[in-house]
């Protein structure tokens, strides 16, 4: 039986919090989703019935490898989706989100398997993220915070972090784009915000944005 439209969003929400040991707590869960406690608890039974956690009273949830290749296949499906939308039909990287939201529910692999094949199989979505193939298999990448870097460190723009449309906005307005070449020129003792130089400019980022931004060598 297909997965229900909530039961995605949990899977995807599981996806995306849960550590490097698959593991993750029924609190966070329901913080990131912004659903009460007794309700992801009992989304969390139901998962468990399906073996897609591993669900023990007053534990941490396990994610069971079959729970996350369901939940890879739902990033799959949104990754794709918002890059369609911006290589096929001339959307911003900013506009695409709350389409893919609405997107990620169509339960038809072949669609989302086309729609792969006419972008000629993309490793990356327009965020920088990877996307997942059609196994659930995802690659794995070394990129470390923009916030993390030391002054005089040039790295180039990766990726960015689960960011909302007025993130995007904000590092569009100052042409901070995927693949730019960033040099940390100045860290503030007093709030960490950064100073870096793009395109021969300087720009003052927060400790906020720059916590947000992933950077690779």
């Amino acid at each position: 039986m297909k997965a229900t439209l909530t039961e995605e969003n949990y899977l995807k929400a599981l996806f995306h919090v849960v550590d490097s040991e698959g593991k993750v707590t029924i609190n966070e869960l329901s913080k990131f989703l912004s659903v009460k406690m007794p309700s992801v608890n009992n989304m969390m039974k139901k998962f468990a019935e399906k073996k897609w956690v591993i669900y023990e009273t007053y534990k941490p949830l396990k994610v069971t490898e079959k729970g996350r290749r369901e939940a890879a296949l739902v990033v799959r499906k949104h990754r794709l989706t918002e890059m369609f939308l911006v290589k096929k039909m001339n959307f911003g990287w900013e506009n695409v989100h709350e389409i893919a939201e609405q997107l990620e529910h169509v339960h038809s692999k072949i669609f989302f398997d086309k729609m792969d094949e006419i972008l000629d199989f993309p490793k990356f979505d327009p965020h920088g993220e990877p996307i997942p193939d059609k196994d659930g298999n995802i690659i794995s990448q070394d990129l470390q915070k923009l916030s993390n870097c030391k002054v005089g460190e040039s790295v180039i723009f990766a990726s960015v972090t689960l960011s909302d449309d007025a993130f995007l906005n904000y590092l569009t307005e100052r042409n901070l784009l995927l693949n730019s070449k960033i040099k940390i020129v100045k860290i503030e003792d007093f709030d960490q915000s950064i100073t870096i130089e793009l395109l021969g400019k300087t720009e003052i980022l927060s400790k906020k944005a720059s916590d947000k931004i992933l950077v690779k060598h």
